[in-house]
């Protein structure tokens, strides 16, 4: 596990664009929010390239991305926004780059796809939190996802309990372990590559946006069939926004998938957390140790800089 260093005033972050273009106007909008912080801001030189529905070709938003990790000034990089793409310049990722100049990665959504492979090929720990044009551009971008970006500055455990949502135990029981995962289609997509996520001992954080019940339950039919399940040391169900069904038909509820993939898991298991396309969004660590108690409903998570 590698912890990059924690941010001090007067820092620069980078933002790019790995996945989708970006609206500028909703970025711009969310620059002073680091500003106020005592933040300078340096954006990608392709941020607002548009190349179908990616933000410029494979090539700029992968030369982006080496800038601002081999730049030795940017002491961040802090995602604009998700969607789709980072997959694309995975294989094609400089990751030794990444061990000489390890420092704070920050995003979600489609940016699971980046997480994954960083931590497994370098022990980087990286953070699953809201971006600029996606989130923190919102008008109604709350308090406590605001607070969270504090962990960036100060080595800090982080407590979850029900004091933020209501929390439901599918599977009782205690473990610590990696913290690991996010989005659950992207987990899914790496499946059969050479980025498969690992989750052998492991606590497994899943949040998804906009699939319907069937569709989650396909995907955590793939996860089980692969062993994901079975393999973790527990699971983290956090945040599955606008999973309604869209067509009048018969369907599962979200919580009788649930029920069918992990109430009879020999780990401990808890819904509820406000993990993902949500507010609050609760920003966490990726790499570091985590501790699951569905005694004490809460989850303990270790600092994620030094």
């Amino acid at each position: 596990m590698i912890l990059p260093e924690r941010l001090y005033n007067g820092d620069t972050i980078g933002v790019i664009a790995p996945a989708s273009p970006v609206d500028m106007k909703r970025l711009k909008r969310a620059i002073p929010f680091f500003e106020k912080m005592g933040l300078n801001i340096r954006l990608g030189k392709y941020i607002d390239e548009v190349h179908g529905y990616l933000a410029g070709t494979d090539e700029q938003r992968l030369a982006d991305f080496h800038d601002m990790i081999a730049d030795k000034s940017v002491k961040a990089i802090i995602f604009a926004r998700g969607g789709y793409g980072t997959g694309r310049i995975a294989k094609d990722i400089d990751y030794e780059l990444i061990k000489q100049n390890p420092k704070i990665i920050w995003g979600y959504s489609d940016i699971t796809y980046l997480h994954t492979t960083i931590r497994q090929a370098t022990d980087l720990v990286t953070f699953h939190g809201p971006m600029l044009a996606s989130d923190i551009a919102d008008a109604d971008f709350d308090s406590l996802s605001a607070r969270l970006f504090q962990q960036l500055f100060k080595p800090a455990k982080l407590f979850y309990t029900e004091d933020i949502s209501s929390l439901q135990v599918l599977v009782p029981g205690e473990a610590t372990g990696t913290l690991v995962g996010g989005n659950l289609s992207l987990l899914i997509s790496t499946l059969g590559t050479a980025y498969e996520i690992d989750t052998t001992g492991k606590l497994l954080l899943l949040e998804d946006i906009g699939e319907e019940p069937y569709r989650v339950d396909a995907m955590l039919n793939q996860l089980k069939l692969a062993g994901k399940l079975t393999d973790a040391a527990g699971i983290i169900v956090g945040d599955f926004a606008e999973a309604e069904p869209k067509k009048e038909k018969p369907s599962l509820s979200l919580e009788q998938v649930f029920h069918d993939y992990f109430a009879d898991l020999q780990c401990p298991v808890m819904s509820g957390f406000k993990i993902g396309h949500c507010l609050p969004h609760f920003s966490v660590p990726l790499g570091t140790s985590a501790e699951l108690s569905t005694a004490e409903k809460s989850l303990t998570i270790d600092a994620g800089v030094k």
